[in-house]
């Protein structure tokens, strides 16, 4: 009878052995693990397989847009637009003292494909010559500036966040060619009245980084400190007419998701 017990037991610890293998087998570690630790202010695990994956995207290419970004400008009409510039040959131009072209659509984080171009015949100097400017949220400008052999004040040439930050390096191009502008915007944080957390931008320009997650003073003021006031969580985009005609081409957005 001993004997037979034994038997029947260890028969019952080969069946657990068996069904334990197997389950270890059937989970797909590729996807990931669940008896990892806890991320810190997350509720997943390291290589936790819930979390949500990103989404496929198709990259553009030459500075065209990505497949989810939204097209503000294609060079075909101000559709997306409120405002009086002209378009022809694929840009649009501002018409200067027409007003700023603003767009209907209203953004919080951001990432900003944007090209631009001074006039090609060179006509003022320093905030004269080429002056315009991308206002991210209708606030926070990067500015836009014939800056090829322009002295000016640091933080007014093209790529600052005007009146705060001056870029990290010039490397515009001459007058009349095209310069090009990627950008990352986390706007602004509010409860209430109360500043959570303040704006952040990031930019490239030609391809060279010029702000590096720069922290925002506050919207942008001239001769004054910047200071921050309660706003909507997204607003539109804002290019400025400062009175030059400034060319742009080939604009579109992509919406950020900070909780992935």
């Amino acid at each position: 009878m001993r004997r037979f017990e034994f038997r029947v037991g260890c028969a019952r610890v080969a069946a657990v052995l068996l069904l334990a293998c197997a389950a270890a087998c059937a989970q797909n570690h590729d996807l990931g693990y669940t008896d990892t630790p806890m991320l810190p202010g997350l509720p997943y695990h390291v290589h936790d397989p819930a979390r949500p994956r990103p989404p496929a995207v198709t990259p553009g290419t030459n500075g065209s847009a990505p497949s989810d970004a939204i097209i503000l400008f294609d060079g075909k009409d101000l559709s997306h637009w409120t405002g009086k510039w002209k378009v022809q040959n694929g840009y649009l131009e501002v018409v200067p003292h027409s007003g700023d072209l603003v767009s209907k659509r209203k953004f919080g984080d951001v990432q900003l494909h944007i090209e631009w171009a001074a006039p090609p015949e060179v006509k003022g100097n320093s905030q004269g010559r080429g002056n315009s400017g991308v206002f991210l949220q209708s606030r926070y400008e990067v500015q836009v500036l014939d800056s090829y052999e322009n002295p000016t004040y640091a933080d007014g040439q093209a790529a600052a966040i005007y009146g705060q930050w001056p870029p990290l390096a010039n490397p515009a191009r001459k007058p009349g060619e095209w310069q090009v502008y990627d950008i990352v915007f986390e706007a602004p944080r509010f409860s209430g009245e109360k500043l959570l957390k303040p704006a952040y931008i990031t930019v490239f320009f030609n391809g060279v980084l010029v702000q590096n997650h720069r922290e925002v003073m506050g919207p942008t003021m001239h001769r004054e400190l910047a200071r921050y006031l309660p706003q909507p969580a997204e607003d539109s985009l804002k290019l400025q007419d400062h009175g030059n005609p400034v060319r742009y081409r080939n604009i579109w957005i992509r919406k950020l998701n900070p909780g992935m």
